[in-house]
């Protein structure tokens, strides 16, 4: 993570449906990531060397840039195009990346929850259970004890 933002650029080794790689793989080169983008390459390492969008590195050290890295891209330049400064932009993307990390958290924690309610469910029930069964007498303790006599066996 740079600054706050999630560095972007996965395995190259994951591949996605139809053995395409992921969106989050690390394949586009910066010249290709620049013509997706409309962007220039030097505005890419600009971005790069900010912390905006860090894309991953070749075994060489080059940039390679997921469809991820992409669309964050994308989502930079209209923001500065609307007139936002890169500090604000950097800023409303770290937001927008701990939105998504509470949503997240929020499935869990209404898996947890769901979970949770099953099995206080199955607890009453065996609990109601046990209290309607009849109470169990111990028996009189001189029935059950036999007295044990040599030879008698």
């Amino acid at each position: 993570m740079t600054g706050g933002i999630p560095v972007t650029g996965g395995r190259p080794d994951r591949l996605g449906r139809f053995g395409q790689p992921g969106p989050d793989v690390a394949v586009y080169v910066i010249s290709i990531a620049a013509e997706l983008t409309g962007l220039h390459a030097q505005t890419l390492r600009s971005y790069d060397r900010l912390g905006i969008v860090s894309p991953g590195r070749s075994g060489g050290g080059g940039r390679r840039y997921s469809w991820h890295d992409i669309e964050l891209l994308r989502e930079v330049a209209e923001l500065t195009a609307a007139g936002i400064g890169l500090e604000g932009v950097r800023r409303i993307l770290q937001l927008e990346h701990q939105v998504d990390a509470l949503r997240e958290r929020v499935v869990e924690l209404e898996t947890d929850l769901a979970a949770a309610g099953r099995l206080l469910r199955t607890t009453v029930q065996n609990t109601t259970i046990t209290k309607n069964l009849p109470a169990v007498r111990s028996p009189d303790i001189g029935h059950a004890v036999t007295v044990w006599r040599r030879g008698r066996f």
